[in-house]
């Protein structure tokens, strides 16, 4: 046994194993199973050429030396991002946590209870300090909340401005430079016209339904806006604000000057820059609007027994079931970074933040009042953290950098300085000291921090926040360390047992990958830090492109997508650029197969794109003629085909070739989504099928934790014509040469969790790679083998077999009155997370086990659900007092004095032997997602409170 090839420890199946697998499903060999699974001419004829595999102790070593060549300065760049303090009862037992990073998202509430309230926390913080009356459970960063804001307003639109096509959007000057980039690059698509200027100078035209302002300014200037929102509220234009979630403790609410949405983002609260990310972004709103707002919301709800039961609420909002009529493709949320950003609120309360926010306000006063002495002059006439000052900003920088300071230079004679909760008394005295030098004065130091307060008494926070108990009971470490561990116990992740999700890839998380993430030199870069202090970051960053390049066959990779979905539009927004690079604008049909991802439509349409839904064949596969058809009608329109490989039914289609061949004949592009590449890598790649472009799932395939909902990781590799249209940033050039604007707000997204998919790769290598692929698809037909003459299996490939993942059918249960969500919350009583259920076709079970789950895991899931087959055979439809129907049982259920059902309490608990030794229970019984629904609370407030009469 090489005990130091990491591969050996990140694939489940030992070798002695594979024979007893492999006579299960029939095959003598991989090999063999394999050339029955996999269409022989999509097969790569050479290993991947990457360097060889690292163990997990070089890589240990490599990735120290590595973050040397990064720099960390102090930094007072700002621009919504800031050095902050993560309490490490947050960091312990949170962020580097499995029992938090390797849970799936909440949509099997009942075994998902803490990451449920954990998200509530944030929704309530985020509701109480912007003065909004409903928050979902976070979105990506700030620049795409913004945009989303822009989108969920010209949604809402009054019937007269939807009449009249009112498209004009105000966006104040006073934006993030990022900000503005995201939403020029997302309006223009859908038909919105950008118009920036000064809110002061504002006509409140009937041209326009709507404006973004930002609070404070990029600069840190403050503004009263309450007579500007009043003058658009006359004039029917809705007003959204970007506001910096802290400076909400001391300024008065967004809320009461009458915004109609507010987004930011929280990485403030408690999560490292990490070079850009992941951090959660909020959406706050009116309640008026919630059937409009993008993402997710957690939402209040009952249990079957009346008891209070947290879920994921307006369910029908998910982009599989609105498809090309969503006006969002946010399918994911940086959950993880959310409950960071919660506990921080539950840990400091609302005196805690006010405290932090007033030193902040106060080392920025200080500051100023010293510079000022030195004849160095502040020109905000209001301001919260930040003071911009008249300088010569050059002399200053080579001060400053010299002394390892960072401060943002917005012109030759300005530099902006944001001041943060780490910020000291010392720290200060440097910024003094830096400034008397390239003055060439004396410099002197101040003892203590000033109390005098630079904000507008008419702006000053009179309304109370966060008057909760969870916000006001957790504020030792004892407390929150017990609070913390109470909501894991409730909630079922990877460290328990598998979760075989079909589609979304959910294996292992190493701990050698996960480990970088904790070093202060990698998670305290700003990402607008002068490149050169960032060299162990660009050179990860562009290993990790060239590593990504080498498996999908392509020539560049933009890591800047920071989900999944992003990946998706980013990709057709370059298939955009590239017809209009060509004078072919008018390319604008986008072909999706009936089977596609929901997100895929969602992404089309938000890209402007005219959507074709083709037709799949009774066996699952894309209907080739029907899409000839479709493509020969449109070809002189035709932009693009959106295509899943192996498909999301779990088989590869051996007319691939054939369909790429047929839309390229046609004028368009093809855009592979990467959702299933668990089942292509080393074996074969979307640049051997004939994509153009495709998306990866980091939070997937490349080993990226899920987190409960995120962060999530959607880089886009493309071939030569396409590598000129990708995405740039506005303050740190990246991306082609003829760059489409910003995907999200940093430069390389969520640059921090890309050191794991770098750590997989880097460790796996080649042949681990392939290897990987190889066991995804053991592991997938080897269960299949199990599951046959149990549940019918729905779409094999020609030799009857699956790609790493398959679909059981369980539409015929309804005979016995049984439904497929009956199947899954009986799951629960045997200790699993049930697999992705009625997608993508409705009464199924889609089963992916990855290749990280030995041979015992395997077993244990194939006993558990052959034990409930039977149980289904003894059920009758006429009966729902039933072991299934009453499922999940709860640990009050089976120790109460009543029992009142037809069946033992073991039985109902302890279905099988194994069991016992390691039992999972349940913290509430079945949620009542009707009752959440017509009763829709996402906040603290007391369940009893809104109870029906």
């Amino acid at each position: 046994m090489k005990t130091d090839a990491f591969a050996l420890r990140h694939i489940g199946p030992r070798e002695t194993d594979l024979q007893h697998m492999l006579k299960t499903i029939g095959v003598d060999s991989i090999e063999r199973l394999i050339y029955e699974t996999l269409p022989d001419d999509i097969r790569l004829k050479a290993p991947l050429n990457l360097d060889p595999a690292m163990t997990e102790y070089e890589f240990a070593n490599h990735i120290q030396e590595l973050g040397k060549k990064n720099k960390v300065f102090k930094s007072y760049i700002g621009l919504g991002y800031h050095p902050t303090i993560v309490p490490a009862p947050i960091q312990r037992n949170i962020f580097e946590n499995p029992g938090w990073y390797t849970a799936y998202t909440p949509y099997q509430a009942e075994i998902a209870q803490g990451r449920l309230e954990a998200i509530l926390n944030f929704q309530t913080t985020v509701i109480e300090l912007t003065g909004m009356e409903i928050a979902n459970a976070s979105l990506l960063d700030e620049g795409t909340a913004a945009a989303e804001a822009m989108a969920l307003l010209f949604d809402v639109r009054t019937r007269d401005q939807k009449k009249n096509n009112t498209h004009k959007f105000f966006v104040s000057e006073e934006i993030l430079p990022q900000t503005l980039s995201v939403l020029q690059t997302r309006s223009t698509p859908i038909g919105i016209e950008l118009v920036v200027g000064n809110h002061e100078t504002f006509d409140f035209s009937n041209e326009f339904f709507g404006a973004i302002l930002q609070y404070p300014g990029k600069f840190g200037q403050v503004n009263d806006y309450s007579a500007f929102v009043a003058k658009a509220k006359e004039n029917e234009i809705k007003v959204a604000f970007a506001a910096d979630i802290l400076s909400l403790a001391t300024l008065t609410s967004p809320g009461e000057m009458g915004a109609a949405v507010v987004v930011g983002t929280t990485q403030r609260f408690g999560v490292p820059m990490g070079y850009g990310g992941p951090h959660a972004a909020y959406f706050a709103t009116k309640d008026e609007y919630k059937r409009s707002m993008p993402g997710r919301i957690i939402g209040v709800s009952v249990d079957t027994n009346g008891n209070r039961a947290l879920r994921m609420a307006l369910g029908t909002r998910e982009q599989h079931i609105k498809r090309e009529k969503a006006t969002s493709n946010i399918c994911t949320a940086q959950v993880l970074l959310a409950v960071m950003a919660g506990m921080y609120a539950v840990y400091h309360g609302p005196e805690g933040l006010k405290y932090i926010a007033n030193k902040v306000h106060a080392s920025a006063v200080t500051t100023a009042e010293a510079l000022n002495k030195l004849g160095v002059y502040q020109t905000n006439t209001a301001y919260f953290d930040t003071i911009l000052v008249k300088a010569d900003a050059q002399k200053v920088k080579a001060v400053a950098e010299k002394n390892e300071v960072n401060f943002f230079y917005p012109d030759a004679e300005s530099i902006s300085i944001s001041f943060n909760e780490t910020t000291s008394v010392a720290d200060i005295n440097q910024i003094i000291a830096i400034f008397a030098e390239a003055l060439g004065k004396e410099t002197f130091t101040v003892s203590e921090l000033t109390e005098t307060s630079q904000l507008p008494a008419s702006l000053e926070r009179t309304s109370s926040f966060l008057t909760h108990d969870v916000f006001n009971n957790h504020h030792s470490e004892s407390q929150l360390m017990r609070y913390i561990k109470k909501l894991e116990r409730k909630d079922l992740s990877l460290n328990h047992s598998m979760i075989s999700l079909g589609s979304c890839t959910m294996k292992l998380n190493a701990a050698s990958e996960m480990l970088p993430l904790s070093m202060p030199n990698w998670n305290s870069i700003h990402p607008f830090a002068p490149v050169e202090q960032a060299e162990g970051y660009i050179t990860m960053l562009k290993k990790l492109e060239q590593q990504l390049n080498v498996i999908t066959g392509f020539a560049g990779t933009t890591l800047q997508p920071n989900s999944g979905a992003q990946g998706e539009y980013a990709g057709l927004m370059a298939i955009r650029a590239y017809h209009m690079s060509r004078n072919e604008g008018h390319r604008n049909v986008c072909l999706i197969p009936s089977s596609a991802h929901g997100t895929n439509p969602a992404s089309a349409a938000m890209a402007g794109m005219k959507i074709i839904v083709t037709k799949t064949t009774p066996e699952g596969n894309i209907d080739v003629e029907d899409l000839r058809a479709k493509a020969i009608e449109h070809k002189d329109d035709l932009s693009c085909l959106m295509v899943t490989y192996p498909s999301t039914h779990g088989v590869y289609e051996s007319s691939i070739i054939e369909i790429t061949k047929l839309i390229h004949e046609n004028g368009g592009l093809v855009y592979m989504d990467g959702a299933n590449m668990n089942a292509q890598v080393g074996l074969t790649n979307p640049a051997t099928i004939g994509a153009d472009v495709c998306h990866l799932n980091l939070h997937k395939t490349f080993a990226i934790p899920h987190g409960g909902g995120g962060p999530g990781v959607g880089p886009i590799c493309v071939n030569e014509k396409l590598v000129p249209f990708l995405p740039t940033n506005p303050i740190l050039k990246v991306g082609g040469e003829q760059a489409i604007t910003a995907i999200s707000s940093a430069p390389y997204g969520s640059a921090l969790v890309c050191l794991i998919s770098y750590g997989y790769i880097t460790m796996m290598g080649a042949e681990g790679l392939k290897s990987a692929t190889e066991h995804a698809i053991l592991n997938a037909n080897y269960m299949k083998a199990r599951f046959e003459g149990h549940y019918p299996i729905l779409y094999t490939g020609e030799c009857g077999r699956a790609a790493h993942e398959m679909i059981l059918d369980c539409r015929s249960f309804k005979e016995n009155g049984i439904e497929v969500g009956d199947i899954a919350k009986r799951l629960m009583d045997y200790g699993f997370h049930a697999p992705t259920v009625s997608f993508p076709v409705a009464g199924t079970l889609m089963i992916e086990p990855t290749e990280s789950e030995d041979l015992a895991e395997l077993d244990r899931f194939c006993d558990a659900l052959i034990s409930i087959r039977k149980e289904i055979e003894a059920a009758t439809a006429d009966d729902t007092n039933n072991v299934l129907k009453n499922a999940p049982h709860t640990l009050a259920m089976l120790t109460s004095d009543a029992w009142d059902f037809p069946y033992s309490r073991e039985k109902a608990a302890y279905p099988l032997d194994y069991i016992a030794d390691n039992k999972f229970w349940p913290s509430v019984r079945r949620v009542d997602d009707a009752y959440g629904d017509r009763n829709l609370v996402c906040s603290c407030a007391p369940i009893e409170a809104y109870m029906e009469s």
